[in-house]
């Protein structure tokens, strides 16, 4: 159970948004997250997700220094009111998360990490990944692997994987907050390069529960990434 009127509180909840990213593999100029769908910009789809989300206190971007103003001008748009902080990202990822990490606030319980260029997070799955981390410490977004994976030695398929034991890693990350910033700050001393931040809690030693995610909610990469995401805003709306 999440929180009931019994409980004295809930745990503070922030989110996280690595927003630093280059864009370059949308092979255009435009920042990709001010790109829009269905006339929203991504990152305001994004912001909106926990915007309207009741278990998330604050939201925390960490992006390139030269975004903070128009991403200040987009949440003022959009009446995204619960951005606390838009901060420096660092040159990578983790970096950036970190910056983000540390930019919440000192009494938050849980960091809800998510990239910001997801913008079809259902409520459904924040609320949930949420309340998985409340009560195993830490979970992430997963979804069962559809195509069938292959070894490769030498450049020829030297056998199969097991599909049943894999999923694709999502996000919302989440994680109790000092532990995750720990966790971070120990990769970065060992010159370690996560791909995720579920990576750098293994380092630590920390545990993720696997939440069952949605395949809609995906990440917005390249130009293909981009008309996927359109078929399925206009699924939903049918």
């Amino acid at each position: 159970m999440w929180w009931n009127k019994n409980r004295q509180k809930r745990p503070f909840v922030s989110a996280v948004l690595p927003a630093a990213g280059s864009s370059t593999r949308m092979g255009a100029e435009t920042n990709k997250l001010l790109m829009e769908l269905d006339g929203v910009p991504i990152l305001a789809r994004t912001l909106l997700a926990f915007e309207r989300c009741e278990m998330v206190d604050e939201i925390v971007i960490a992006c390139r220094e030269g975004d903070i103003i128009s991403y200040a001008r987009l949440c003022e748009a959009f009446g995204i009111s619960k951005v606390s902080q838009i901060v420096r990202g660092g040159d990578s990822r983790s970096e950036s998360v970190l910056c983000g990490v540390k930019a919440c606030a000192a009494h938050a319980d849980f960091v809800a990490i998510h990239d910001a260029a997801r913008p079809l997070l259902q409520q459904k799955d924040l609320e949930q990944v949420i309340q998985d981390a409340e009560e195993y410490g830490a979970a992430c977004l997963v979804v069962p692997m559809k195509d069938s994976v292959k070894r490769i030695e030498g450049g020829l398929i030297a056998g199969d994987v097991e599909r049943a034991s894999l999923a694709a890693a999502q996000t919302p990350q989440v994680f109790e907050r000092k532990k995750i910033q720990q966790a971070l700050e120990l990769v970065q001393s060992r010159g370690i390069a996560p791909t995720d931040d579920c990576a750098a809690a293994e380092v630590y030693g920390i545990r993720v529960f696997a939440t069952q995610g949605d395949y809609a909610n995906i990440k917005v990469t390249t130009p293909e990434d981009l008309v996927v995401a359109e078929a399925f805003l206009r699924e939903a709306k049918e």
